[in-house]
């Protein structure tokens, strides 16, 4: 399992959102690089943002594409992206990132 995981719930529905495209970035000389994306699984979840590689201390940003997702449910959104940006001080910690996702809100928290 990676070190740095995700899972969407969608707060409006009761359900895991699945489908949502996910990317993660870190911070390299002033400038975001890409570390991995893909798309959530049908538990809302995805587990391989690092694509394989180590975790390394730093500035991250994990974002979420939920555009099209609220569109899929015949809802229109008022946030198109939520990106949730952190600092990595322990690179042997897991470090949960979940989206709790509304068509109007959305919040987040460090979850284990």
């Amino acid at each position: 399992m990676s070190a740095i995981t995700t899972h969407v719930l969608d707060t409006a529905r009761g359900t895991p959102a699945a489908g949502v495209p996910v990317t993660l970035d870190r911070m390299e000389g002033g400038a975001w690089t890409r570390v991995g994306a893909g798309l959530t699984d049908d538990d809302g979840r995805f587990k391989g943002l690092l694509g394989g590689g180590p975790l390394v201390e730093g500035h991250y940003r994990i974002a979420f594409e939920i555009a099209d997702y609220h569109v899929s449910h015949g809802v229109q959104g008022f946030f198109p992206r939520a990106a949730i940006e952190f600092i990595v001080t322990d690179a042997s910690a897991h470090h949960h990132v979940p989206l709790l996702l509304s068509p109007f809100g959305y919040s987040t928290y460090r979850g284990s």
